[in-house]
C-alpha cells in the first residue's frame, strides 16, 4: 500500500496558492478540505499556553498546531508575523488567528499536502518534468545560528532535500561531523553542510 505521505505530496495545490507580496500561502479552507477528503478521521489541535492559544517569548509570539492523519501526529510551531514575514511585537486577535491558520496549513504540509511549496517549487514531483528538475530553495527561516545552538528544523529539512538532490550519502555526512543523527547537528554544522551540499547541487 502506497505511503499516505506520498499520496498527499503528489496532489497539485498550485491553483489554490495565495500570493501576498513575494510570499506564497496555501488557502487553509482548501488544505482542510483536501485533508478531510483524504482522511475523514484527520484531526488537529491548537496548543494552549496557560489557557491562551499563543506563547509569548523574548523573541516574539508563537502559535502551535498538531495535525493527526492516519493516527500519526505531527506538530508545527509558527511565529506571529506581519504581511512581510516580520515578527509582530503586539499582535491583535486577528494576527493570532491568521498565524494559527498558517500554522495549521504548515502542520498539514508536514503530512505531504503542499509541502513542495515551502521548498520553493511550483509543482509536486509527480508532475515535474524529469528533464528539468527544479532545485530546492532554502526556506526563509533557514538562518545562521550560534555555534552552540542546535540546528533548526528548517535547516534539517533543507539538508534532507539537498542530500536527495545531490545523491550524497547521509551516513557519510554524519560521520564527517561525528554525530549519530541529523538532529545532533549544531547550527554551525548545519550551515556548513548546507553550504557544501548546495555547492555540489549547483555544480551538478
Amino acid at each position: 500500500m502506497e505511503n499516505y505521505f506520498t499520496q498527499l505530496y503528489q496532489i497539485n495545490v498550485s491553483d489554490h496558492i495565495e500570493k501576498k507580496g513575494q510570499f506564497a500561502y496555501l488557502s487553509w479552507p482548501y488544505a482542510v478540505a483536501q485533508l478531510r477528503q483524504f482522511d475523514p478521521t484527520a484531526s488537529w489541535e491548537i496548543k494552549r499556553f496557560d489557557g491562551q492559544p499563543f506563547c509569548r517569548s523574548e523573541v516574539g509570539y508563537f502559535v502551535e498546531v498538531s495535525v493527526t492523519v492516519h493516527g500519526i501526529t505531527l506538530t508545527q510551531l509558527h511565529p506571529v508575523l506581519d504581511g512581510k514575514n516580520r515578527p509582530i511585537a503586539e499582535p491583535s486577535a486577528f494576527d493570532i488567528n491568521t498565524s494559527i491558520q498558517r500554522c495549521l496549513v504548515k502542520a498539514i504540509a508536514l503530512h505531504g499536502l503542499g509541502l513542495y511549496i515551502y521548498a520553493g517549487e511550483d509543482l509536486p514531483d509527480a508532475e515535474r518534468s524529469p528533464e528539468k528538475p527544479i532545485a530546492p530553495t532554502a526556506p526563509a527561516n533557514v538562518t545562521a545560528l550560534p555555534a552552540s545552538a542546535a540546528a533548526s528544523k528548517a535547516q534539517l529539512r533543507y539538508i534532507e532535500q539537498l542530500l536527495v538532490r545531490t545523491g550524497q550519502d547521509k551516513q557519510h555526512l554524519l560521520d564527517f561531523f561525528s554525530v549519530q543523527r541529523l538532529d545532533d547537528l549544531s547550527g554551525a554544522m548545519a550551515n556548513r553542510a548546507i553550504k557544501t551540499l548546495d555547492k555540489k547541487r549547483r555544480a551538478a
